[in-house]
């Protein structure tokens, strides 16, 4: 049954007093799945449905400044999605260039991009540059857009880069090995000095990563949504959150 929009109102109040200021998330990732879906169930192009799904992400982030969550890690482009048909991942380019730019002139959150940026269009590159730019003075809100990213491709970067510096320092390799920390990863992750997700929330019912965050995600919190990301509304992320707030993390304890 569809609740009014005054009933929905006080449905949302209500969820938002469930939920302890302090069990809130410092750290949200999310998996925005399911605008391809989205666009065949209303008889719409593929772009139409990577629009649709662009234009509910400055919403979201209003949502997470509301309740002052100061980290979100968007997952938009894997590197699985770069060998899509040329006209499909155009399509899709071409949508994220337009929220990087919608995004700076929002100023609703500092953006940082995650990912091999080098497989990058110069063009899109180049917006993720004035983004930036443009945002680097908002400090309650931070927002990582995972583009041309994997997990797996993460951890094999960040062992080469680890690897590369030590031989340019002239370090001893068998020293290297022998004392190697997870510590020694985290320092070279595209996260870099940024806490792992408390929770990470995927969209339009699938339930699997994707490779996403696959080194941070080792003690985060999952949720699956049925909801595909064009129609994820403030309910459903409140829902999500009642849900976090009320479990116990152990950290494998």
């Amino acid at each position: 049954m569809k609740l009014s929009q005054p009933l929905y109102s006080v449905y949302e109040k209500t969820l938002v007093g469930s939920i302890p200021a302090d069990k809130l998330p410092r750290h949200v990732g999310v998996l925005m799945d399911g605008n391809r879906r989205w666009a065949a169930a209303a008889g719409q192009s593929t772009k139409h449905g990577h629009q649709a799904g662009a234009e509910r992400v400055i919403e979201f982030l209003s949502w997470c400044k509301e309740l002052e969550i100061p980290l979100v890690t968007l997952y938009m482009l894997s590197t699985e999605n770069l060998k899509r048909k040329p006209e499909e991942l155009a399509d899709l380019l071409e949508v994220i260039e337009g929220l990087i730019c919608s995004l700076a002139e929002s100023q609703v959150a500092k953006v940082h991009p995650v990912g091999q940026l080098s497989q990058l269009p110069e063009s899109l590159a180049a917006s993720f540059d004035r983004a930036v730019t443009a945002t680097e003075g908002i400090s309650d809100l931070q927002v990582n857009i995972a583009v041309g990213y994997g997990g797996r491709q993460e951890i094999v970067d960040a062992v080469r880069e680890m690897i590369l510096e030590a031989v340019e320092t002239g370090a001893d390799m068998r020293s290297l090995a022998e004392n190697l920390q997870i510590t020694d990863i985290d320092r070279y992750l595209y996260t870099r000095g940024m806490p792992d997700p408390d929770l990470l929330i995927r969209t339009s019912g699938e339930q699997r990563l994707s490779g996403f965050m696959t080194w941070q995600s080792a003690y985060s919190e999952f949720y699956f949504c049925e909801a595909l990301w064009p129609d994820f509304r403030r309910v459903d992320f409140l829902r999500a959150l009642r849900d976090y707030a009320h479990r116990q993390r152990r950290f494998g304890s």
